[in-house]
């Protein structure tokens, strides 16, 4: 089969097209013929090596984390699926590939595809769902009438997130470009804040939430904008020692973790406010409950651009580029 492939780490090195051997199911697992995988910069920070620390991928691998497709092999064990579903997922970290033509997945990790929606709008959603879920729902237990602030609205974790937190029933704050302003208002966003033109530290106050997605300038002034005993989560660092022990990190890595994570804990700490750094994990359970949601109409992918397979490199550097409206998809199938 056909895959994108890492042969070498680096931020020049682009990722190789190659045949490869189809993948063998275990008894625990599916095969998923792929017809559409999505694109994140997760993507582009594993090729550079940015996580060799607590990722260490052995080259050459197949990259892609999203993924969208149709059953055409179960393992003996498999309960949960059959061949010829509809199927969609963000595979387990060391599980990933779904820039190739076939992905074999754990079926815990599986979903049923949203009913109403395409292959490539399925694809778009696995991980940016997750990352919202987990954040809103697992950590923040985001409830009715809180005030949250989700950075850059108009992207992939934003779209989703908007949408999410007002169907948990939240006032939502965004910042977009003014080119965007009408996307994250239709998506449900109370407050949109040019960031070109204005500093959302002067406008928002008493936050119980704040989803980071940005630099550590914006993390800092995030901390600001909370009310007492708020919580900020990033996904996008620093990585903190709660991180390390959900991967299993040995203790020098724990303790690397603690110092890069430091410096804002204190600052956090000062301010009365809780500071946790969220990197998602695959959960069929949790794309099981964003399926109703979206089956149901309540959440809505938001697609920027589709690329054909061969085009998977450019449809990375699309999406390096940061001005993406929602999410960026290769057509597999």
């Amino acid at each position: 089969m056909k895959a994108f492939q890492v042969k070498r780490y680096g931020k020049k090195e682009k990722l190789q097209l190659t045949n490869i051997a189809e993948p063998v199911v275990k008894e625990n697992e599916i095969l998923v013929q792929v017809h559409a995988a999505g694109v994140n910069l997760l993507d582009s920070k594993i090729r550079d090596g940015e996580f060799k620390i607590f990722l260490p991928y052995k080259t050459p691998f197949t990259n892609g984390h999203d993924v969208a497709g149709v059953v055409t092999k179960v393992g003996s064990k498999v309960s949960k699926f059959k061949i010829g579903d509809e199927v969609y997922s963000r595979p387990a970290d060391f599980r990933i590939g779904s820039f190739a033509e076939y992905l074999s997945i754990n079926e815990n990790d599986v979903a049923l595809k949203p009913k109403n929606i395409s292959m490539e709008e399925a694809a778009s959603i696995p991980l940016v769902g997750l990352t919202a879920w987990q954040a809103l729902v697992e950590k923040a237990n985001l409830k009715a009438g809180q005030k949250i602030f989700i950075q850059a609205g108009s992207g992939g974790v934003g779209t989703f997130a908007i949408q999410l937190a007002k169907y948990l029933g939240a006032i939502v704050a965004t910042t977009a470009s003014s080119a965007n302003f009408d996307l994250v208002k239709n998506l449900g966003a109370d407050i949109v804040i040019d960031y070109k033109k204005d500093d959302f530290e002067n406008i928002l106050k008493d936050y119980d939430v704040v989803l980071n997605s940005q630099d550590t300038k914006t993390l800092e002034k995030s901390l600001r904008i909370l009310k007492p005993n708020g919580k900020i989560i990033s996904i996008s660092g620093p990585p903190d020692v709660d991180f390390a022990i959900q991967l299993g990190m040995p203790w020098f890595l724990k303790l690397i973790m603690k110092i890069l994570s430091s410096g804002i804990k204190i600052k956090a700490k000062r301010l009365g406010v809780n500071y946790s750094f969220l990197f998602m994990r695959a959960d069929g359970n949790q794309l099981t409950e964003i399926t109703s949601l979206i089956n149901s109409g309540i959440i809505i992918p938001v697609m920027d651009k589709v690329f054909p397979f061969e085009q998977t490199n450019d449809a990375m550097a699309y999406v390096e580029a940061g001005r993406a409206k929602g999410k960026v998809v290769v057509k597999v199938k």
